[in-house]
């Protein structure tokens, strides 16, 4: 069986508690795969280490137990092949948009000359649609462009894996949604593996192709992958009319709401092969009698459909 491209094995990361007499798990024991080309949501409620997850792949932060697998390689440093679009832009202030994207292009080139590393820098902030505020300071900008600067920068080095903490939260809902829209048509055309956090249930429907579904923190575990059963060429405008859309929102706000602390109070409810199971909302057929209900390989469907569907509906009205 080959490894997926992005391997999280035994993970564990613990932290002290104030008083230094004992260790607060904040997740245990992880265990999940994101193939090359996928591009993966986590989903879970504050507290339960997603963010951790994510500097953990980065190599930014190291774990307690377990370790990460990127590429064939293992994980225990920062790389070029994997960059960080964080939740703030973490821009340098003191340069244009120009000079962030080439300060960035320069630490993967370094033998290319000024002439190249510009017209590198320049491709990708024309790619995000900033030509011509190429030399505006952060300051200058808004916040969605100086968002757009760093998905530049990252992009510029062209990495093998691209990693997304967040970075649309702090945005209007209109700019929010202009930038989903750009990293879906770069996406589509890089096919860059991404990873990506978000708290937003219409984000990771419309963007991923998995889903990982986190319960509460702490001794946190990934519960569920729900694969993401709508087509792969969809649109923000689009998403609510396509039939399996409901399915999938209702199921992941019936977790969000129930299960995600249910299951934390439950240890025995995990696999005992700590691989989570697969879940594939789909709607049911016209004909059915009954309500649909996501299934996994192998498994009888999910019991919890008609609260989840009601949450849901709550939610969305």
């Amino acid at each position: 069986m080959s490894k997926a491209f992005i391997s999280v094995e035994g993970l564990t990361r613990r932290f002290p508690e104030p008083s230094g007499k004992a260790e607060l798990t904040v997740f245990e024991d992880l265990w999940f795969g994101v193939e090359e080309g996928e591009f993966a949501c986590v989903i879970g409620h504050s507290g339960c280490g997603k963010s951790t997850i994510l500097n953990i792949l980065a190599g930014l932060d190291a774990p307690t137990a377990g370790h990460i697998i990127a590429a064939g390689k293992h994980v225990q440093g920062p790389s070029l092949d994997r960059a960080v679009i964080f939740q703030g832009h973490a821009l340098m202030p003191w340069l244009s948009a120009l000079g962030n994207v080439e300060l960035a292009v320069s630490s993967r080139h370094p033998g290319w000359s000024r002439a190249q590393i510009r017209a590198h820098a320049m491709k990708y902030l024309a790619l995000v649609h900033l030509d011509g505020s190429e030399l505006k300071k952060p300051a200058q900008l808004s916040g969605g462009m100086r968002q757009r600067v760093g998905i530049a920068r990252a992009l510029a080095i062209e990495p093998r894996m691209l990693l997304m903490d967040e970075p649309f939260s702090a945005l209007d809902a209109l700019t929010r949604g202009s930038l989903q829209d750009e990293v879906i048509a770069i996406r589509n055309a890089t096919r860059q593996t991404v990873f990506m956090i978000t708290h937003d249930v219409d984000e990771a429907l419309l963007l991923a192709d998995k889903i990982l579904l986190m319960t509460n923190g702490p001794k946190a575990w990934v519960a569920e992958i729900v694969a993401n059963t709508l087509p792969k060429e969809r649109t923000r405008a689009e998403l609510h009319k396509q039939p399996n859309y409901y399915p999938l929102r209702n199921h992941l706000i019936d977790f969000l709401v129930t299960r995600s602390r249910a299951l934390a109070l439950d240890p025995e409810a995990r696999p005992s092969n700590r691989n989570p199971p697969v879940i594939r909302p789909t709607a049911a057929p016209p004909h059915a009698a009954t309500s649909h209900h996501p299934q996994s390989a192998g498994q009888a469907p999910a019991p919890h459909l008609a609260s989840a569907r009601i949450a849901a509906t709550q939610a969305a009205g």
